[in-house]
């Protein structure tokens, strides 16, 4: 006797790319958190470049991860590459993810959807920024689970942290969460 499992391969499928669709329409939100802002005026100009991550809350794709960065390059097609790239030193080795961020509005807004898993797009919401040097930035992504603070030194003056993490706790982020992330690697 033989046993066709077609069928229930073929439910399973469907069952994944149900799932998919609903963690994604629920968990790929592409505007700020309720009472956040995106930064307006937003020159993406200035922005593109080299940023160190000084703090971030946590989560499972850079779980463990040290000496963070993140480089943003305008594209000519209007979109921005995103490599981010961190230190894992339980493998003893640099680990990167390239991805890509769109505008969600006017380009003179800091209001982005990016994506590293193909046609899955969250937020990226920069609501604090040093616009007269562009030195330092507070983003937020979909929702209040998602927070980074990111520096174009691997140190962050403690006016502007305390600054900044104020401005986190008024805007609902738990910032007793917060890993503060070591930046003491030269970027091999």
């Amino acid at each position: 006797m033989t046993y066709s499992l077609r069928p229930a391969s073929r439910c399973l499928g469907v069952s994944i790319v149900l799932l998919a669709c609903f963690f994604g329409l629920g968990g790929c939100s592409t505007t700020p958190p309720d009472g956040m802002t995106a930064v307006t005026p937003f020159d993406i100009d200035r922005y593109e470049g080299k940023w160190y991550e000084i703090a971030r809350l946590d989560h499972s794709f850079e779980r463990g991860l040290q000496d963070v960065s993140a480089t943003y390059r305008k594209q000519s097609d209007g979109s921005v590459e995103v490599i981010n790239r961190g230190f894992d030193s339980k493998k003893n080795a640099w680990k990167a993810a390239t991805g890509r961020a769109l505008f969600t509005g006017d380009a003179n807004r800091a209001s982005l959807k990016v994506s590293f898993f193909g046609p899955f797009y969250g937020g990226y919401h920069v609501v604090a920024l040093d616009q007269k040097e562009y030195r330092w930035a507070m983003v937020v992504g979909p929702n209040r689970d998602y927070l980074w603070i990111l520096s174009r030194e691997k140190q962050l003056p403690a006016a502007v942290r305390a600054q900044l993490l104020l401005q986190a706790t008024q805007h609902g982020i738990d910032t007793q969460k917060l890993i503060w992330v070591g930046q003491t690697r030269n970027d091999g």
